[in-house]
């Protein structure tokens, strides 16, 4: 077996060592430092250099092999740590990724890059501990022996740890590839076994840290035991080692056996998750397996397929009418495949379901960053991080948060002196939370600072030539924010004021079948949420009939419905027509008008007037009838077709033909550019309508 095959699970666990390396630095109080999250720190560097010397990544090797010398100086507090110092070491796991990647595409990694932070490295150790990092504070974990330092090899009584490597149920192509890297860590005095228990008898200066920190990446925790056997013997004729050797080994093992935790405890806390788990979790571990998404996508389209033919035979058992009332077994059978078929569709979606500490996790580092550089002082708070949202929205959600963070960082909160003058404490809070409400996830990005200025914004806008007016609501006002172009930044920065980004944000979450809504309040801060569906592969819906057409529309937006009277519909200014409902005007969308529906109920008191929300308004939509509601898989129209306006998706209904899941923001956007264009069909005439406006 070639070793190439376990570059992809080296390049995963690096990334994910790498991720938790920056969550200590970044939560690391230089003042009075952990020495748990510094040991963590290091046994992250520790392990990734291990392994990359392993795969014979030499530059990610030497980097993290010069910056785990200089950790190893800061855990034995030798090195004072300073914030800068911080900035270096996060600078360093930057660079350290870069290097990650570039291997992971067959790259060479940046080499002016490497020398740069090597030398700050080096810079940083000659002026706090007044030396540099040539000499290795560790065998590297790759290195042949006979380039180990000498005095790492030595025990205290002057001879050389002796080590017994257990490889459990390991086959022989495994563990022939498994002895030739034992051979790059020490000299094999003995070895003996078979498929389920193979032993290795190691002497040299590698500890059982090292081992597992090479190994992690190539078996599971549990198929590794490492006990210590004591001291070697004292340096024999070739001939006559691997005789002495074994009655010294034998001699202390009954009394060394309990030391051999605390040889294994580093290994326990790395930062790896093979590697750092106690015995109870890499038991857990090990019963995981590392499925490609395709794969998971490609059963999730099978149960989709399921779902479809559930709803035929429940459609073909429905046609029978009396015929299946008295069939007992169909009926139950059914019922039964019903069941199932939803609890396995939930059990298959809870698979892609990935937690938000996986978006959660990267923003300390994006407010560290960009506090620093506007100068403030910036309290991350999270909550909600075990909520869980489908692997593709979260890949898709991350850029959005990133600018809604990052505007509130740079609006939104005041400058310390400014909020210490308003009477507000000088570390401004920033909240990212997450939860479930009802069949939507939403999230929050929460600030404490200035709030929106509503003249300001109107002001902005005019200037922009945008159409508005001092009797918009304020949620209206709010939402000229995510208008192409539009800033009310003074100046241009690197963070922010060319006003691109939030217009980009706004459209990336409609993408996604969601909504952005705002809430603010001037001098006390501002609350931007983000509705989602929790996944994108199969949504509750609402059929609903127009003409001879069914249509769907997604359960999550809509709210009432209710048959609508003469006397509560106005003909407004121009062809748009509004319904009252409760003191509320409502824009009106006949959908058979908008997407030319033949056959349909033109007078709007005989139709239903269906209530629903998108982009945080609301709308009363004209349909005929409504069938019901159901699950339905979600198929995407643009691959199989192409874009059509008011339409996000199609689906395919228990008589196998496809009914169009509407966009409602879509329906009312292209209801009004038929209106301006004059290409209105089937309107009833506006004297139909109450002619007076609503005040």
């Amino acid at each position: 077996m070639d070793i190439a095959d376990f570059f992809d699970t080296f390049f995963e666990e690096a990334e994910e060592l790498l991720a938790d390396m920056e969550q200590h630095l970044l939560e690391l109080d230089v003042d009075d430092p952990d020495s748990e999250q510094l040991n963590a720190i290091f046994r992250a560097a520790h392990s990734i250099k291990g392994g990359a010397g392993t795969f014979g990544f030499s530059v990610l090797q030497k980097t993290t092999h010069i910056f785990e010398n200089l950790l190893d100086h800061a855990r034995k507090g030798e090195l004072t740590l300073r914030a800068e110092h911080v900035d270096t070491f996060l600078e360093a796991k930057d660079i350290m990724h870069e290097q990650l990647d570039a291997y992971r595409n067959e790259e060479e990694p940046n080499q002016e890059a490497y020398e740069r932070i090597c030398q700050t490295l080096q810079q940083i150790a000659l002026e706090e501990i007044g030396k540099t990092l040539d000499a290795p504070a560790a065998a590297p974990a790759p290195a042949p022996k006979k380039e180990a330092p000498q005095e790492e090899k030595v025990t205290a009584a002057g001879s050389e740890q002796l080590l017994k490597v257990a490889l459990l149920n390991v086959g022989d192509k495994d563990r022939g590839l498994l002895v030739e890297e034992l051979e790059q860590l020490g000299d094999i005095q003995s070895q003996s076994g078979d498929e389920k228990r193979y032993e290795v008898t190691l002497s040299g200066g590698v500890s059982a840290d090292d081992i597992e920190a090479v190994m992690c990446f190539i078996i599971e925790p549990d198929q590794i035991e490492i006990t210590a056997l004591g001291a070697a013997a004292p340096a024999a004729a070739p001939d006559a080692k691997a005789k002495d050797v074994t009655p010294a080994a034998e001699a202390p093992a009954v009394e060394a056996k309990p030391a051999a935790p605390a040889l294994k405890e580093p290994a326990k806390a790395t930062a790896s998750k093979s590697a750092k788990a106690a015995p109870k979790k890499a038991a857990a571990e090990s019963s995981s397996i590392r499925v490609s998404v395709d794969k998971v996508d490609q059963i999730i389209n099978l149960v989709g397929e399921l779902i479809i033919t559930q709803s035929m035979l429940d459609q073909t058992v429905s046609d029978l009418g009396d015929q299946s009332v008295g069939n007992s077994s169909l009926q139950n059978g059914m019922s039964l495949l019903q069941r199932n078929a939803r609890d396995l569709q939930e059990a298959v979606m809870s698979i892609r379901m990935i937690p938000m500490e996986f978006v959660f996790s990267r923003f300390p580092r994006v407010v560290r960053d960009t506090a620093g550089k506007l100068g403030k002082e910036i309290e991350l708070v999270t909550e909600g991080k075990s909520t869980e949202l489908d692997k593709s929205l979260v890949e898709r959600i991350t850029d959005p948060l990133t600018h809604l963070v990052r505007n509130s960082l740079d609006h939104g909160i005041e400058m310390p002196d400014e909020r210490e003058a308003l009477g507000k404490p000088r570390t401004g809070k920033l909240v990212l939370s997450a939860r479930h409400q009802g069949g939507n996830i939403l999230i929050e990005v929460r600030d404490d600072g200035a709030g929106m200025d509503r003249d300001r914004l109107l002001a902005k806008a005019r200037e922009n030539g945008l159409n508005v007016s001092d009797t918009m609501s304020d949620e209206d006002v709010y939402q000229l924010i995510f208008a192409p172009g539009f800033s009310t930044a003074k100046e241009v920065t690197d963070v922010s004021g060319r006003g691109v980004g939030m217009d980009v944000v706004k459209r990336n979450i409609q993408g996604m079948g969601g909504r952005v809504e705002i809430q603010s309040k001037k001098g006390e801060g501002t609350n931007t949420r983000i509705v989602l569906p929790l996944t994108l592969a199969i949504l509750d819906g609402m059929s609903i009939k127009v003409g001879n057409e069914t249509f769907i529309l997604p359960l999550s937006t809509v709210l009432e419905s209710l048959q609508p009277a003469k006397g509560d519909m106005y003909a407004m200014a121009g062809d748009d027509v509004v319904l009252k409902v409760r003191d509320e005007y409502l824009p009106v969308i006949a959908i058979h008008e908008v997407l030319d529906v033949e056959n349909a109920i033109t007078d709007p008191t005989k139709s239903i007037a269906v209530i629903v929300q998108g982009e945080g308004r609301r709308y009363a939509m004209l349909v005929d009838e409504l069938i019901g509601q159901q699950q339905v898989v979600v198929k995407n129209l643009e691959d199989n077709y192409r874009k059509v306006p008011g339409v996000s998706a199609a689906t395919i209904l228990g008589d196998g033909s496809v009914a169009l899941i509407l966009d409602i923001t879509g329906l009312h956007r292209l209801s009004r550019a038929k209106k301006e264009a004059g290409k209105v069909a089937n309107q009833p005439h506006l004297s139909y309508y109450k002619e007076a406006e609503p005040s």
